[in-house]
């Protein structure tokens, strides 16, 4: 059986995650076991020898089960060895205590050996403090090295010999001079502390990765190199951090921080760029990929590298009906103004998987404000579009992974300045291709995944060539759409 755990992976992780609900069965008794201990010792409480050697006993079977599960876990890899070495033999000694301890509390130790008591209460009390510094060194592999002291205040920091608090990067940005910011150590270091170091740094390389310093990038891990110098669409990192958040290799894992389309562009532009430490902002190329992304580092107006030609041209309209925006948000829309001072709105179901057609027809009241609608990855087909056909300010659309069809698109000719729609994962065909080739405002579109053809693509760009059309993932085309899948505004 044991053989078996080890040679089924998922079988050795399922039982090994189950380590830090397992572990707390023996911190709880033994601390319990040893606080009755203490107190009777003082009269404090009655407690009878069977309540402690039961006590003992879970505490060593928890102990035991902890064990088992933290090697199998330990067995995934991913952990810094010395330290985990450590924590291993300590969760043993606890183990090996508890059941010691527990034969020396049985009758028959106890008759025959006149200092079995002295000795049983002495290997709990050293149980009780492993459980303390194994802990501690649980919390570290875990969370990293300085997890428990990380923020520990002062004087107790000066006190301990402890270096003064290093202040964490929560966000990047506002960069005074960003032209003449140094990109890895101002723009792209802070963004993989704060996002993955800790679960591939120094205290811990989940698939024996780190990503806290260049040379460890390059070299990689178990899949492979983190990074390709000059390559950002065959760069792992980048690769990972496009998946599906659903998918369980996407990173950062779900429920952790996430990389925002701004810091991709930013990382994928500094990989092709040759991925230098100590360039600056100014000595690499920008491009209208990450030229928005730049800009919003800085305090914006004297920001050299800021793209002036994003700025939405102004539209007057009138104010959205509040009760209309109030039913939207009732049923886990998300509506955001576009900018201060403006009525125009972008509405986004990313929180509501489970729309449908006739949700989607709570947006007519908001038909002349809406200007930015998200409603990809959701239940809506054809029927929907037909909701929104009358919204003539409508200039971004995302549609992707919807069940959306060549018919559903007669919708959109009604949508002059529609200028990004986002097809990609639907049963849109080559067909559908030629009708939204007719709008006049339609500037970009993507397509990979869908029923589009490359023989298609080709015959809309000799015919319509000012529409950027991306069949699939390559450098130019992962920057041109986290970009334009950022920006709020479009010419």
């Amino acid at each position: 059986m044991y053989n078996l755990l080890l040679q089924s992976s998922d079988w050795a992780l399922f039982i090994g995650r189950f380590h830090p609900v397992l572990v707390h069965l023996p911190i709880g008794f033994l601390i319990i076991t040893a606080l009755l201990e203490v107190l009777r010792r003082f009269d404090k409480v009655i407690v009878s020898e069977s309540v402690i050697r039961l006590l003992l006993l879970l505490s060593a079977i928890g102990a035991t089960l902890a064990c088992i599960a933290g090697y199998l876990l330990a067995d995934g890899g991913g952990y810094d060895h010395e330290l985990l070495d450590s924590h291993m033999w300590k969760g043993i000694g606890i183990a090996l205590f508890a059941w010691i301890a527990w034969l020396l509390k049985s009758d028959l130790l106890t008759a025959r050996l006149k200092t079995a008591p002295v000795l049983a209460s002495s290997l709990l009390l050293v149980a009780t403090l492993l459980t303390f510094v194994a802990g501690h060194d649980g919390g570290s592999l875990t969370h990293g090295a300085d997890y428990l002291t990380q923020h520990t205040p002062e004087p107790f920091r000066s006190l301990a010999g402890m270096p003064a608090k290093v202040v964490e990067i929560a966000e990047l940005g506002p960069i005074a001079d960003v032209p003449n910011a140094i990109v890895y150590v101002d723009i792209i270091k802070p963004v993989l502390e704060r996002t993955c170091t800790q679960c591939h740094g120094p205290g811990k390389q989940k698939g024996d990765l780190r990503l806290d310093n260049l040379t460890a990038m390059i070299k990689g891990g178990k899949e492979g190199p983190a990074i390709v110098v000059g390559k950002s669409a065959e760069s792992e990192l980048i690769k990972r951090c496009l998946l599906p958040l659903e998918d369980e290799k996407h990173m950062s894992p779900k429920g952790k921080a996430q990389l925002t389309e701004n810091q991709i562009a930013l990382i994928s532009w500094w990989i092709d760029q040759g991925a230098s430490e100590d360039k600056k902002v100014a000595e690499l190329k920008t491009n209208d990929a990450v030229k928005p992304a730049l800009a919003s580092l800085g305090s914006s107006a004297q920001n050299e590298v800021a793209d002036k030609t994003t700025s939405e041209p102004e539209i007057k309209v009138a104010l959205g009906n509040p009760q209309a925006i109030e039913a939207l948000q009732k049923v886990n829309f998300l509506v955001r103004p576009l900018a201060h001072g403006q009525n125009l709105i972008e509405v986004s179901a990313v929180n509501k998987p489970g729309l449908t057609d006739e949700q989607v027809g709570l947006l007519k009241p908001l038909s002349e404000q809406v200007i930015w609608l998200k409603i990809g990855g959701t239940k809506i087909t054809d029927n929907a579009l037909k909701a929104i056909s009358g919204f003539k300010n409508l200039k971004k659309l995302h549609l992707e992974n919807t069940a959306i069809t060549d018919a559903g698109l007669d919708a959109l000719k009604d949508m002059p300045h529609l200028a990004y729609l986002n097809l990609v994962g639907t049963k849109v065909t080559d067909d559908g291709l030629k009708k939204i080739a007719a709008l006049k405002g339609l500037k970009s579109v993507f397509v990979w995944q869908s029923a589009i053809t490359e023989k298609g693509i080709e015959e809309i760009r000799k015919t319509h060539a000012h529409i950027q059309i991306v069949g699939g993932l390559n450098e130019e085309s992962v920057a041109e759409f986290v970009r334009l899948g950022e920006a709020k505004t479009l010419n």
